[in-house]
């Protein structure tokens, strides 16, 4: 299959999914949201692969969602064409990338914001480069329940999640690394290398193996809440589209508050 926003390669037992908008900082239109969701349906059925990466072009891993793409072609959706589109391209990809029976690592280097920041977040681990920084300030500049899946208490604590969504401010790599949302860190230059050094070294266990490890361990979410979570927060965010707060805050349009989300970020 030929992509034009993603580039999809292997090297050995590991395939990569790039997304591949630099100029756009890789923000994730639905073309790409289709790709990556193909590119990672042709990693997991593919015998050979035993590991996936997923990655950025460019100096970011991705600023998120196109939200002007959004407000070109999807501003005037119905209730229920809103929640179709966005529990196949949003929550549903996000979902598949967490159930996927393949171990998948984020390379995360720039930025790394609300939708990247769920899509990074639903891998089983990340490795950073010195400079990523991870933000979600959607409350703030959409007036909207955070993104669709609200990944973030499960991978940083319940604390850091308020103070991150309720401020709207970055997180360092050197500070996620320090909460453990991310594994490793390596300098910009030799984050490619030390993110596939990662994905062959676990690509030398048997395969089978690591994936009933890995179901075991996100069976212990899934008991502990995790899917009920983030199923009942997929409403609170669909509905929070239709709110006063979402009208008002988006009044000069998405890109208007996209500005603001950039600002915000840069504090």
């Amino acid at each position: 299959m030929s992509y034009q926003f993603v580039k999809y390669s292997q090297l050995g037992a590991v395939a990569e999914i790039e997304q591949n908008r630099p100029d756009k900082r890789n923000a994730q239109n639905q073309l790409m949201l289709t790709e990556i969701e193909a590119a990672l349906d042709a990693a997991t059925t593919d015998t050979l692969v035993r590991v996936i990466v997923i990655g950025g072009i460019g100096g970011h891993f991705s600023a998120g969602h196109d939200l002007r793409e959004g407000e070109e072609k999807r501003a005037d959706l119905s209730v229920e064409d809103r929640w179709n589109y966005e529990e196949k391209h949003f929550y549903g990809l996000c979902l598949k990338i967490w159930d996927c029976p393949k171990p998948t690592i984020a390379r995360v280097q720039g930025a790394c914001v609300s939708g990247a920041f769920m899509m990074a977040n639903m891998c089983d681990l990340v490795v950073a480069s010195d400079d990523a920084y991870f933000a979600d300030p959607v409350v703030h500049s959409l007036g909207a329940a955070s993104v669709e899946v609200l990944i973030h208490p499960w991978v940083m604590g319940l604390r850091r999640a308020k103070e991150m969504l309720f401020t709207g401010e970055r997180m360092t790599a050197a500070e996620a690394r320090e909460i453990g949302l991310v594994n490793r860190i390596a300098p910009v230059a030799e984050l490619e290398a030390a993110s596939m050094a990662l994905a062959a070294r676990i690509a030398e266990a048997p395969p089978f193996g690591i994936r009933l490890t890995k179901r075991s361990l996100n069976h212990s979410q899934d008991v502990a809440g995790f899917r009920a979570a983030l199923e009942a927060h997929f409403t609170a965010h669909e509905l929070s589209h239709f709110t006063r707060e979402y009208r008002a805050t988006t009044t000069g349009g998405l890109g208007a508050a996209v500005d603001q989300g950039k600002r915000l970020i840069a504090g």
